[in-house]
Parts: C-alpha cells; structure tokens; sequence
C-alpha cells in the first residue's frame, strides 16, 4: 500500500469519507498523458481490494481511490442511495482535491460509475478504463421495485442481505483461484464488522438502481477512447452477453478478454490487469 500517510479522510458534501493518494502529482492538464487515475471500487467494495495493482499504477500515475459512501471505512448514512449519489460524490471529491481531469477506472459497480461519469461529463474524463460493469443488461424495473420495497425494506434488509450475498459470491471469484477462500473470509468479515442501517441502506439501494438502469441506452452516446474488459468465466447475470453488446454499442472501444477469470479481476489477476489499465489511460 505504500506509507500509511497516503490514507487520508476528505470531508465532501458533508460526509467523511476515507481514500487513498499515491504516484506522482502529475496529469493536471489535458494534453498531459498521465492525468490521475480515479479508481472506483465496486458494490460494498473498498480501497484494500485494489492495494496488489496499485504499485504498478502508481508508478506512472497519482492513482486516487475512494471509499464511497457506506462502504470502506467511509460514512454510511442511512439514507437512500442511487447512482447519481456516487457521481456526484465522485466528483465533489475530485473538485475537493483540485483536479480537473482524470481517467476513471473501475470493475462492476465501478465500471458502471466509468461509463455513467463518461457520458455525463465527457470533458472531464477523457479516457474510460472498465470492467463486466453492473448494469450491463437490459433494465429489470419489477425486479429493482421488489428490491426497493420488498427485500430491501427496513423490515427484510439484514435477513435478506447474508442469502443473497451467500449466492452472490460464487460468481466473485473462479474455483481454482489459490486465495479464493482466504478472500472470501476477509470480505465477509468486513461485512460482519461495518453492518449498519446505513450499509444496508447503500447495499440495498445500490442494486436497485442497477437494476433500474441500463448502460445499452448511454452507450452509443459515448464517444471516449474505452477500454472495456471482462474474464470469460464471468456471466453471472449474462455478463458476457451484456459486455459483448456494450462492445457494440460504443463507438470507441477495444474490448480485453482475460481467459479463466470471473468477476474480481483486481483480486485474481492484479498485475495483468494493471498492465491493461495502463494501457487504456495511454489512449
């Protein structure tokens, strides 16, 4: 991870919120080619499930990573939460920081945030670098309705959550990965010890959202240089039929495929993942 002062807290829009800050301070300008890399973690994900990369990253790059609201370390507000929440967090915190530009990079609810960000704020984001991002389906407004009112209420919200978590995490990481289970243990955790109304909250209204939402219909308007990524043993939710049409759809895209990996491409390949990161925010 580098020196513990490079963990910082920042407060934005009210909320502490904890992050990461290494490589050099570098890539203020647009015609500079090593902007900073805003690296996003996934669904209830946080900044030690990217530490294995970010050395490589760091080396050529100032490489921020943020805890979101609810997850990490950060401040879980019991509130409602959604994708528009995180933009603007995101981008609060990039403003906090002085930085106009930069490159997001993200897997799964972070690769949904790459291309959301992208095609919101095109100027400020010049390259896109992701991977199997959530929302990478066609939109399930029954299902996500459920979720909001149903399972996710504050009566069913901390039953419901180790099931479906339970079932969700086969997908995370392919049966042979050696650190699988150790990983696992780590994550689950993690979860036992930051369980709180605003966890739920954020973990719940998250997912709905995804589900709400789908990236097919932003896709075709985004016009960014994009590294789009996926291991292809990933298709929990039909993720390789989501990201092949992703790969479509975008009019500027190359499309990576890492062989014999799922969805956790941070944890199970870090250093070849890294070098593809490298290579999308070359352009």
């Amino acid at each position: 991870m580098g020196d513990a002062h490079e963990l910082r807290w920042v407060e934005v829009d009210g909320l502490r919120l904890r992050y990461l800050d290494t490589g050099p301070v570098a890539g203020a300008g647009p015609d500079d080619g090593a902007l900073p890399l805003l690296v996003i973690p996934g669904h209830t994900a946080r900044i030690e499930g990217f530490l294995a990369m970010i050395p490589a990253l760091a080396a050529a790059h100032r490489v921020l990573v943020l805890d979101c609201p609810g997850s990490g370390e950060s401040e879980k507000p019991d509130r409602p939460y959604d994708l528009r929440f995180y933009e603007d967090t995101l981008v609060a915190f990039l403003d906090q920081l002085g930085i106009g530009q930069a490159i997001p990079v993200g897997g799964s609810l972070g690769g949904n945030l790459v291309l959301r960000l992208g095609h919101r704020f095109p100027d400020r984001f010049p390259r896109l670098v992701l991977w199997a991002p959530g929302s990478a389906w066609k939109a399930r407004p029954v299902l996500a309705w459920l979720i909001r009112n149903v399972i996710g209420s504050r009566l069913l919200r901390r039953a419901a959550f180790w099931p479906v978590v339970k079932t969700q995490s086969r997908f995370w990481y392919s049966p042979d990965h050696p650190g699988r289970e150790r990983e696992l243990d780590e994550t689950f955790a993690y979860y036992r010890r930051v369980m709180s109304p605003g966890f739920l909250a954020m973990y719940w209204g998250m997912a709905a959202d995804q589900l709400q939402r789908s990236l097919f219909d932003l896709a075709p308007d985004i016009r960014q240089p994009t590294r789009l990524m996926w291991g292809d043993q990933d298709d929990g939710a039909q993720m390789g039929e989501g990201v092949a049409r992703l790969h479509r759809l975008l009019p500027d895209n190359v499309l990576h495929v890492f062989p014999g990996r799922r969805h956790s491409l941070e944890a199970e390949c870090p250093a070849d993942l890294a070098e593809q990161i490298l290579i999308g925010a070359a352009g």
